[in-house]
C-alpha cells in the first residue's frame, strides 16, 4: 500500500500513544489480578485504535442504542483490550473496575459477559462462538433493514465488527458460521483476523497450515490479505475498503506480533495466558517510553479517546431520522420499538390461552413433534419476530409452517435453512436474539443437541430467549438405533443452569411448552418431542392451567384406602403411567399420576405446592425412557425403598419402537411389579 492510499488524521495525541494506553491498562490489570491473557491486547492495540477511534458508531452514554455498531470480541480471552476500550471511550467502567479485573462480582470478569459490563454485546471465550454470534447479529441487521427501512429513511444501518484469532479459526464452528455468512451475503459483517501465528502450545505452523485467504474466499467472503496490524492507517484503509463491499462479508487479515511491546516475550506463547511480570512490564515501559505508573492515563489521552460527545451526536442524528420515520410510518415505528424491546404483542397471552383450550377440545393422538408444528402454526402469525430454522431436518422436526418463507438475498423471510450445522445454528440464534428484534427457534434431533451443547449453554449463561426444538426424543424413534436414540440427553440438558427443558406428553402440554418458551425473557428453552404418536390425555381446563407449573397432578388418587403411591412420568411414558394406574386401582392400590413436563418450572414453585403434588411419606416411582439418576431427587433415596425409577442406563438398540419399550422394561407390567415392591 502506498502512502497516498492512506488517509491522514491530525491529532494532538499520536496513534502510538493511544495504542500504548490500551497496552498498559491491559498489562497492569492482568498483573494486578495475577492472571489473564496479555498477548492479544498488546498485539491488537493498533487494530483497536483504527476501529474504535475512526469507525465504530456507538454511544457510551447509551450502550443499548438501537442503531449502534456491534463489536464482538470472539477471542474473548483478550477481554482486557475490550475493558480498556470501554473505559477510555467513556462507558460506565472506572479505573477501580479495571483494578478489580477477574475479581468476584466485578464488572470486569475474566472473559466478556453480556449484562455484566456495559458495552459488551455477547459473552465470549469459547473460541469461534463470537464469530457465529456476529453472523447472527449481522443477519439480524440485514433482516430488520429489509423489513423496516424506507428508501430515504434507513433506520437500521449499522455494521457488525468481530475480532478473532487463530483459535477461533481452528474451531469447527468457524467453518460452519463463515460458510453461512458467505451464503447469506452479510455485507455489513467485518472480521479482523489477528494473524500472529501463536497459540497456547506455541507456533501454530505445526497444527494450522490452512490457507486462510483461500478458505474464506471459497466461502464467498471479501478478503483483504496481508494488512500490517500495527499500522493504524493501514488498518483504517482496510476497514474503508471492507465497508465499500456490500454484497459479501469481509475478512481483514492483520499480521501482528503477539505481546507487541513486551521486550523479551513478544512473539512467543509466553505472553498468551500469563501475566508478563513486574520486571517485564517495567522493561516495556522503558522500551515504549511510557512514563506513567500503573492505571494512570494522562488527561490528554482520555480526551483523545472520549467518544461520548461524538456518540451523543450520532445518536441524536439517528433519533431525528427516526422521528421523521415515526411521523411517516407510525405503525412500523411502533412495531420496530416493540420488537427491539423484546415485548410480545398485547394480545398474545389471550390468544395463546384460547389456542390451549382449542387443543384440549380437539383431543388429537399425534406425535408431539407434530403438535409442536401446530403450535408454531398458531402462534407465528401473531409474532412477526419469530424466526425459525433447522439443521437440514425441516421435514423431520417440523419446524416450518404455512407462512414460512426462506431467507432471500435481500434479507426477507422468516425461515433459515442452516444445513447440517447444529453448533453454528444455535450460536447464530444466540446472535439473533442478542441483537434484538427476533425470537429465534431452531430444530434438530435431540441426540444431535450434543453438537450444539456449548451454544445452548451460552444462551443459558447469557439469559437469552432461544428456543431449541429437539425431536426423536428416545428409543421411540425405533430402527435408526443407538446412534440416534437419546438416552442421557434430556437429563444432560436439565443439568444446564437456567435452561428450561419441556418434555410434553400430548398436544395440550406442547401448546403450553411453546407458549412458555415464547413468553420467557430470561433464558432459553429446550422442547423435547416425540417422533411417534402419543395419545391425548383428557383434562379439565383447570387442570390445563396447572401445566405451566411444570409438574402437576394429572390423575389423582381414587377414593380407596391405602396402600398408595405416586407415579411420576414425562412425555411418552405418561401413557404407561396412566395404564398402570388403572391396573393398580383394580387391585385396590391407590395411585396418583403426576406429569412433570418441566422439572425446572416445578422446582421454581413454592414448597407448599410441591408438597401437594408430591406428598411426603408416600412412595414414588418415576418412569422415563432415559437415564435414571436424574429422578433420585424426586423419588427419594433408593436404599430405604421410598422411591425407585424405571429408566434406561445403557445405550439403545435397533428395532421397532414397541419391541424396544418391551425389551428395556418400559411396560405396564414392569411398573406394576416395581410398584408392588415399593409398597412391600
Amino acid at each position: 500500500m502506498t502512502t497516498t492510499q492512506q488517509p491522514q488524521h491530525s491529532s494532538p495525541i499520536s496513534t502510538s500513544e493511544m495504542a500504548n494506553s490500551l497496552r498498559f491498562l491491559a498489562a497492569d490489570a492482568i498483573e494486578a489480578a495475577k492472571s489473564g491473557h496479555p498477548g492479544m491486547p498488546l498485539g491488537m492495540a493498533e487494530i483497536a485504535v483504527a476501529l474504535w477511534k475512526r469507525h465504530l458508531k456507538h454511544n457510551p452514554h447509551n450502550p443499548s442504542w438501537a442503531d449502534r455498531d456491534r463489536f464482538i470480541l470472539s477471542n474473548g480471552h483478550g477481554s482486557m483490550l475490550q475493558y480498556a476500550l470501554l473505559h477510555l471511550t467513556g462507558y460506565d467502567l472506572s479505573v477501580e473496575d479495571l483494578k478489580n479485573f477477574r475479581q468476584l462480582h466485578s464488572k470486569t470478569p475474566g472473559h466478556p459477559e453480556v449484562g455484566i459490563t456495559p458495552g459488551v454485546e455477547t459473552s465470549t471465550g469459547p473460541l469461534g462462538q463470537g464469530l457465529a454470534n456476529a453472523v447472527g447479529m449481522a443477519l439480524a441487521e440485514k433482516m430488520l433493514a429489509a423489513k423496516f427501512n424506507k428508501h430515504d429513511l434507513p433506520i437500521v444501518n449499522h455494521f457488525t465488527y468481530v475480532f478473532l484469532g487463530d483459535g477461533c479459526l481452528m474451531e469447527g464452528i468457524s467453518h460452519e458460521a463463515a460458510s453461512l455468512a458467505g451464503t447469506w451475503g452479510l455485507g455489513k459483517l467485518i472480521a479482523f483476523y489477528d494473524d500472529n501465528g501463536i497459540s497456547i502450545d506455541g507456533k501454530v505452523s505445526g497444527w494450522m497450515t490452512d490457507d486462510t485467504v483461500k478458505r474464506f474466499e471459497a466461502y464467498g467472503w471479501h478478503v483483504i490479505p496481508a494488512v500490517d496490524g500495527h499500522n493504524v492507517d493501514a488498518v483504517d484503509w482496510a476497514i474503508r475498503k471492507a465497508q465499500m463491499e456490500t454484497e459479501m462479508p469481509s475478512l481483514i487479515c492483520c499480521k501482528t506480533t503477539i505481546g507487541k511491546g513486551s521486550p523479551h516475550k513478544a512473539g512467543t506463547a509466553a505472553t498468551h495466558g500469563a501475566p508478563l511480570g513486574k520486571a517485564e512490564i517495567d522493561a516495556m515501559r522503558e522500551l515504549l517510553r511510557w512514563t506513567y505508573p500503573p492505571f494512570e492515563i494522562p488527561q490528554k489521552i482520555y480526551e483523545a479517546w472520549d467518544a461520548r460527545q461524538g456518540g451523543n451526536k450520532k445518536e441524536a442524528e439517528w433519533s431525528a431520522l427516526f422521528k421523521v420515520y415515526e411521523e411517516k410510518y407510525p405503525e412500523l415505528a411502533r412495531e420496530f420499538q416493540r420488537r427491539l424491546k423484546g415485548d410480545l404483542p398485547d394480545e398474545f397471552a389471550a390468544f395463546a390461552q384460547a389456542f390451549l383450550a382449542t387443543q384440549n377440545q380437539k383431543a388429537e393422538n399425534i406425535a408431539t413433534r407434530k403438535a409442536s408444528q401446530q403450535a408454531i402454526e398458531a402462534y407465528a402469525p401473531h409474532l412477526p419476530e419469530l424466526v425459525g430454522g433447522s439443521a437440514d431436518l425441516t421435514g423431520s422436526v417440523f419446524t416450518n409452517w404455512s407462512g414460512s418463507r426462506g431467507l432471500t438475498e435481500a434479507g426477507e423471510g422468516n425461515y433459515l435453512y442452516y444445513g447440517v450445522r447444529e453448533f453454528a445454528m444455535f450460536a447464530i440464534a444466540n446472535g439473533l436474539t442478542l441483537h434484538g428484534g427476533f425470537i429465534p427457534y431452531a430444530g434438530t434431533f435431540l441426540t444431535f443437541s450434543d453438537y450444539a451443547r456449548n451454544a445452548l449453554r451460552m444462551a443459558a449463561l447469557m439469559k437469552k430467549r432461544v428456543i431449541a426444538v429437539l425431536t426423536h426424543d428416545s428409543i421411540g424413534l425405533g430402527e435408526d438405533g443407538p446412534t440416534h436414540q437419546s438416552i442421557e440427553h434430556v437429563s444432560s440438558l436439565r443439568m444446564i443452569p437456567n435452561m428450561r427443558v419441556w418434555r410434553p406428553c400430548d398436544t395440550v402440554e406442547t401448546a403450553v411448552a411453546w407458549r412458555e418458551a415464547i413468553m420467557r425473557h430470561d433464558g432459553p428453552t429446550s422442547l423435547v418431542l416425540s417422533r411417534q404418536n402419543l395419545p391425548f390425555v383428557p383434562r379439565k381446563i383447570d387442570v390445563c392451567d396447572q401445566i405451566v407449573k411444570g409438574g402437576y397432578v394429572l390423575l389423582d388418587f381414587p377414593e380407596i384406602s391405602s396402600p398408595c403411591l405416586v407415579l411420576l412420568a414425562t412425555g411418552s411414558e405418561i401413557e404407561l403411567a396412566i395404564r398402570a394406574r388403572t391396573a393398580l386401582v383394580v387391585e385396590g392400590i391407590a395411585a396418583r399420576v403426576v406429569s412433570m413436563p418441566c422439572a425446572e418450572a416445578f422446582d421454581a414453585q413454592s414448597d407448599l405446592y410441591k408438597q401437594t403434588v408430591l406428598p411426603s411419606g408416600i412412595p414414588r416411582l418415576a418412569i422415563e425412557a432415559g437415564v435414571s439418576g436424574f429422578w433420585s431427587r424426586y423419588v427419594g433415596a433408593f436404599d430405604d425403598k421410598k422411591g425407585d425409577v424405571i429408566g434406561i442406563d445403557t445405550f439403545g438398540e435397533s428395532a421397532p419402537a414397541p419391541v424396544l419399550f418391551d425389551y428395556f422394561g418400559l411396560t405396564v407390567n414392569k411398573i406394576i411389579e416395581k410398584a408392588k415392591v415399593l409398597l412391600g
